[in-house]
């Protein structure tokens, strides 16, 4: 209360109301009124009807109390916890953005060499004679993989997974590097042992195995090789690991079930390697189990990417 007469007062802890507007529908000026009703939740305009003063301890007019409140005067909206349901929708939409294009490009390879296409090529000349322009623009139009990637990431915070949470950062020399190299070494002997029994079959049936060859480029490809390596890491590991991994330790699955899950995914956008595609299982399964049992996803990132590269390098110098 003033000298002058009546004034706006809120209990402690609220804000001022704005300039002009009258107090919520019943208001008392108490000073000794700590809290609001239930159902008083929001101070609203003074309209034609409701001044916006009134003697103290006067009841409001009886349009005040049944007008409406205006759109600034709502309350804001609140985003609710993500429900379970919202959760696996979610994770079935982001996985299919990304396997969906993967799959059909697999499905086209697969397609052209069973047809008998033999120059299917890692490096398509889409400028031909041009190899500059070809690699510029070949790694330009790669990145479109890893755009799922921003989304995946940008998902996991709203739930509270950010990325120091998954062990996304810059890799240590202790904690990613070195690992992430015995990953790959590893991963590479496995996948020899795996070809083993199938040399036989290899050498009667080449038709059920295929290979993209990286052709005949120059030895600065290896740069085009190197930026396929790393966005191919990166998505590769942030999907089927990252972030499928994690929803589906939030849904419960044991760590085998969803160990299954994520290396059936990784398989499916390998099937124009053909029956080759075996030869995918062994790493894959190194750098799931990386990630479920560390939770640092830059190691396995890492050894997906020294792994690819390394490969690619060999096959562009020895064309």
């Amino acid at each position: 209360m003033s000298e002058q007469g009546w004034k706006w007062q809120s209990p402690p802890g609220w804000p001022e109301p704005p300039p002009g507007w009258a107090p919520p529908p019943g208001w008392q000026a108490s000073p000794e009124w700590q809290a609001p009703p239930a159902d008083w939740v929001y101070w609203v305009p003074a309209g034609p009807q409701q001044p916006a003063a009134a003697a103290p301890g006067s009841p409001p007019p009886v349009a005040a109390r049944s007008a409406p409140p205006s759109a600034s005067s709502a309350a804001p909206i609140r985003v609710e916890e993500q429900s379970r349901r919202g959760l696996i929708w979610e994770t079935w939409f982001v996985e299919l953005a990304f396997l969906f294009p993967g799959i059909a490009a697999a499905v086209d390879l697969l397609a052209a060499h069973v047809s008998g296409v033999s120059d299917v090529n890692l490096f398509s000349a889409l400028v031909p004679g041009r190899p500059v322009e070809n690699l510029i623009l070949g790694i330009f139009r790669y990145l479109a993989v890893g755009a799922v990637v921003p989304l995946a990431l940008l998902l996991l915070t709203r739930t509270g997974q950010y990325p120091a949470a998954l062990g996304l950062g810059m890799p240590g020399l202790r904690s990613d590097l070195g690992p992430a190299a015995g990953l790959a070494v590893g991963g590479y002997g496995l996948t020899l042992l795996i070809a083993l029994p199938f040399s036989a079959l290899i050498a009667r049936h080449g038709g059920l195995f295929s290979q993209v060859h990286t052709g005949h480029v120059p030895k600065y490809y290896i740069l085009y090789g190197l930026a396929i390596s790393a966005v191919t890491a990166i998505t590769e590991e942030t999907l089927v690991s990252g972030y499928l991994l994690t929803r589906l330790e939030q849904f419960g699955w044991t760590p085998q079930r969803a160990l299954v899950l994520s290396l059936t995914l990784r398989t499916s956008y390998h099937v124009y390697y053909g029956l080759g595609f075996l030869f995918t299982i062994p790493l894959g399964y190194l750098l799931t189990r990386s990630f479920q049992k560390h939770h640092r996803l830059t190691r396995p990132i890492v050894a997906h990417f020294l792994y690819d590269a390394a490969l690619i390098t060999i096959g562009i110098l020895a064309s």
